[in-house]
């Protein structure tokens, strides 16, 4: 007997009911699937190419239908978009590109009708150059009280020509830039991790603490349903900012803590942000982007006085593999447990090659892949750990266009390229811009329905089998794929949240676990095996036989049974 993906319903509507369960339920954010929209490649409302608030608020009940708890919205706020918005102007007003305050709240209002929450993006370890503070910095010249609420420090050598220490920039060259004074003469060099255009704060100085309080409240008092804290292990940097005294430091990322990462110092932080947070009703949460060199490191983030959920990038950059997937499983369930958090599952975001083109790459090519390696198999197994992904315990989160199967767009012209850290050398790859291509909705177009105005990236000829209104419908296809999974998961009372899975013996290169009379198999193997039945087939990411009480699975599959 064969199973095909869109074996179980796709949902097509939310009775009001429904959407009423959903919004009032508690710990919601325990079993939470989570959809991230980068707003500038979600949808297009006016036709000047680029994505917007109201974009995302006409396409809200697609992600309803599609079966997503919450939203994230990448960040919307005024900026000069040095770096995609992560450079803030202005965290109480919406960039004019994006719209205005009155489309941000109309976006939370819908969403709330429809039963989703809205989470935001926040960015507290630096802020754009153009903010009102760093600009009255540079003005006031040295000593001067704003400069206090960044790091300014004097250089060394014998002119003050070199760099105050020998940290390195995220995005390649050095982390510090040398500033010139109101009166003409180079002066003062000041800190930034990321691009120039982004000092970071100084979070010694009270006034910081002050203004993020008070912007949290501002987004709070608005509606939204809680924070993606950006470079949430950041902030904090040791006393006296040391030399680390190696090069190449980006090796060392994710490896060991480093002066400028991952201080006990921001725990103070958040804890102070949990007492906000924790005034208001209607369970809103904090989610930390926490690069730390272990799981065990990041459940210090959401321990039960501090955030809610913490980013899985340890599972994210493990490659399709039963033997190393358990280990992470199994670390991060272990880690999660004594603090009482989720776990939280993630395959893609804004910043890595989608899963898809990961997985179509042989192992150990890191995060950013610039190959389109075997688009099929990248497919299947993309498919596969999705399955894999969303039957493990604790919070999933699903980046836009996964859905719909998009592979990264790997050969985009250099002239079209945004990406700050491709113009700086030594630095990220720089190729981020491939997964933030605007995604496909419809089969014609001049974007493929994104907007009336073509795209601010170009998009693959190809899009159009992938689009949303190619997909709908179709049997097997990828879209209806993740649209079963999502109903599936929320009908089947051992799904969700929890901390633990009862692993199953199964042949080498298949995890088999299971969760009450829940059972998932994930062949990640490239060879069809043959595993005992475990009850009625609920879903398969792709074509299973089933005959005298064995089920045959083929390579780089996973399947979902109930033994109820």
């Amino acid at each position: 007997m064969s199973q095909q993906p869109s074996a179980a319903p796709a949902p097509t509507s939310v009775t009001s009911s429904a959407t009423a369960t959903v919004a009032e339920r508690r710990d919601w954010w325990r079993d939470a699937v989570i959809y991230q929209v980068y707003p500038r490649s979600f949808a297009d409302s006016n036709g000047d190419g680029m994505g917007d608030l109201e974009g995302v608020r006409t396409r809200l009940p697609y992600l309803r239908d599609l079966g997503v708890d919450a939203v994230w919205l990448s960040p919307f706020y005024a900026s000069p978009q040095a770096d995609a918005g992560y450079d803030v102007a202005d965290y109480r007003a919406v960039d004019p590109m994006f719209g205005s305050l009155l489309d941000a709240d109309a976006l939370i209002r819908d969403a709330h009708g429809l039963g989703l929450r809205i989470i935001v993006d926040l960015v507290p370890n630096h802020s754009s150059d153009q903010y009102e503070w760093f600009r009255r910095a540079l003005a006031e010249g040295p000593g001067s009280p704003s400069r206090d609420r960044y790091h300014f420090r004097p250089g060394k050598g014998k002119n003050g020509e070199l760099p105050p220490n020998d940290w390195e920039s995220i995005f390649g060259g050095p982390a510090w830039t040398r500033v010139t004074e109101p009166d003409g003469t180079p002066g003062e060099w000041y800190l930034h991790l990321f691009a120039p255009e982004q000092p970071d704060f100084n979070w010694e100085h009270p006034a910081v603490g002050d203004e993020f309080r008070s912007i949290l409240r501002f987004w709070l008092d608005m509606g939204v349903d809680g924070f993606r804290i950006d470079v949430a292990h950041g902030m904090v940097k040791a006393e006296g900012l040391p030399d680390l005294g190696s090069h190449e430091q980006l090796k060392l990322l994710g490896n060991d803590v480093m002066p400028f990462f991952d201080q006990d110092g921001v725990h103070e932080i958040y804890r102070q942000w949990r007492r906000i947070l924790d005034e208001y009703s209607g369970e809103r949460i904090f989610v930390a982007e926490a690069w730390t060199p272990t799981v065990e490191r990041t459940a210090n983030y959401v321990r039960p006085d501090e955030l809610h959920q913490a980013f899985n990038f340890q599972y994210l950059g493990t490659h399709w593999d039963a033997e190393e997937l358990r280990t992470v499983i199994d670390r991060t369930l272990d880690a999660m447990r004594p603090v009482g958090a989720p776990a939280t599952w993630v395959l893609s975001n804004h910043d890595v090659t989608r899963h898809a083109t990961r997985f179509a790459n042989p192992a150990g090519l890191g995060t950013q892949i610039r190959l389109a390696g075997d688009r099929a198999l990248g497919l299947r197994r993309a498919r596969a750990a999705t399955l894999l992904m969303l039957a493990l315990p604790g919070s999933a989160y699903v980046y836009q266009g996964e859905e719909l199967g998009l592979p990264d767009v790997v050969d985009l012209p250099d002239e079209v390229r945004q990406d700050p850290a491709y113009f700086r050398g030594a630095g990220q790859d720089g190729f981020r811009d491939g997964c933030r291509v605007p995604i496909p909705w419809t089969r014609t177009g001049t974007s493929y329905g994104f907007g009336a105005g073509g795209s601010w990236l170009p998009q693959p000829a190809g899009w159009a089998e992938l689009s949303v209104e190619a997909q709908t419908g179709e049997s097997g296809s990828t879209l209806e794929l993740y649209r079963a999974a999502l109903a599936t998961r929320r009908d089947q009372p051992d799904l969700g949240a929890g901390d633990a899975v009862e692993w199953l013996r199964a042949p080498e290169g298949v995890l088999a676990f299971r969760r009450g009379d829940f059972v998932c198999v994930a062949n990640t193997t490239g060879e069809s095996v043959t595993v005992p039945a475990h009850g009625r087939v609920l879903l398969s990411s792709d074509e299973v036989t089933e005959a005298d009480g064995e089920t045959k699975v083929p390579g780089d599959t996973t399947v979902w049974w109930t033994t109820a």
